[in-house]
């Protein structure tokens, strides 16, 4: 049966081998990029399953030498079973994972909108926090990080800020920080030095082809004006603000942050083409139905995915009730340990449902 699966394996890594060296894939980008996510998991599954092949023959090998062999030499050759019973078993759960259903969002680059939600100017402020801790969070990883738009807000905190991350296992690790996010810190504004509880969203889209998302400029009401800084004064002498509403959905995407109005226009359209995508995904398969709405909730400080409690230096992400006292770190962008935390939790769900079934 191994040999079966092995043999599998094989030939779809073989088939995808020759179908990346065909210079007439890479004409469509889109495919091109999804039989390269494939090949990729071939290479490991393949790799992992011929691992198993020959643990398998040196422990059936070390099996009969243990048979054979004299009580004095019996001691060294039951430690060597033991040693391969142990990595065959981790290899097997290497496999498991590698053999769960693949996300269709693995290996895109991710657009993250983050906004202020309730708490006024403070939950601004957190939502720069929180910007800016994925920029660098990003660096670490060794993704390229791009601001797409930031619209700032009077104490120089952000309203909305959206990033453009470009990394093969960004949405991997950034799919799970959509949410609400709490804080629990003194306000600036504060003159009591009472802590107060503020939030901000965070949605995370899949960034989409143009090829996967065709746009009838029919459905498009484009404005164009003069961009704004915080209180509302005109930071630009020309109209080079763009704001694009998609009529069918109601999506409306709005840029500001280039001089330039075609350069806005570009940046909106591919914001755009994310959130269609997205919304297009959610409504095919439910079990992905994760639209912007019940992303963000309604950014209530009651509803949460993680809180930020400054006083205790003390970040709990509540899905995995994991608790760590290191705030300062991970707002510097050490995220690590909360996203393989997550990352497991899911696989971990994963199998359970395969269990089920």
């Amino acid at each position: 049966m191994a040999d079966e699966r092995l043999a599998k394996f094989e030939l779809e890594y073989q088939r995808s081998v020759e179908e990346m060296s065909d210079p007439k894939l890479f004409q469509d980008q889109h495919r091109a990029r999804e039989v390269a996510r494939r090949h990729k998991v071939l290479e490991e599954i393949v790799a992992t399953l011929r691992e198993i092949e020959e643990l398998r023959g040196d422990l059936a090998v070390a099996t009969e030498l243990f048979q054979a062999s004299s009580p004095e030499e019996r001691t060294a050759w039951a430690n060597e079973i033991a040693s391969f019973e142990a990595s065959l078993a981790t290899k097997s759960e290497e496999l498991e994972v590698l053999l769960l259903p693949q996300d269709p969002n693995d290996g895109r680059n991710v657009i993250l909108e983050i906004r202020g939600a309730e708490g006024g100017e403070e939950a601004n402020l957190f939502a720069k926090d929180l910007t800016e801790m994925y920029q660098r969070f990003g660096d670490r990883m060794g993704w390229r990080v791009e601001m797409l738009a930031a619209d700032p807000s009077d104490l120089g905190g952000y309203n909305f800020a959206s990033l453009l991350v470009k990394g093969d296992d960004a949405w991997r690790r950034l799919k799970h920080e959509a949410g609400p996010h709490r804080v629990q810190r003194v306000p600036v504004t504060e003159t009591q030095g009472r802590v107060h509880t503020s939030s901000a969203t965070v949605t995370v889209l899949p960034e989409a082809d143009e090829v996967e998302v065709q746009i009838d400029p029919n459905d498009l009401r484009i404005d164009v004006y003069r961009s704004t800084g915080p209180g509302g004064q005109s930071v630009n002498t020309t109209d080079s603000a763009v704001r694009i509403t998609h009529i069918p959905t109601g999506i409306v995407v709005a840029m500001q942050d280039e001089k330039s109005q075609i350069q806005n226009r570009a940046k909106a359209l591919q914001v755009l083409r994310a959130r269609l995508l997205k919304a297009e995904q959610d409504r095919v398969n439910e079990e992905l139905s994760r639209t912007r709405k019940s992303q963000v909730g309604g950014g209530g400080r009651s509803e949460k995915i993680r809180t930020y409690n400054f006083k205790d230096n003390r970040v709990t992400d509540h899905r995995i009730k994991l608790t760590l006292y290191r705030l300062d770190q991970i707002l510097m962008g050490d995220l690590v340990e909360i996203s393989d935390a997550l990352i497991q939790d899911e696989r971990a769900r994963q199998l359970l449902d395969q269990d089920d079934r």
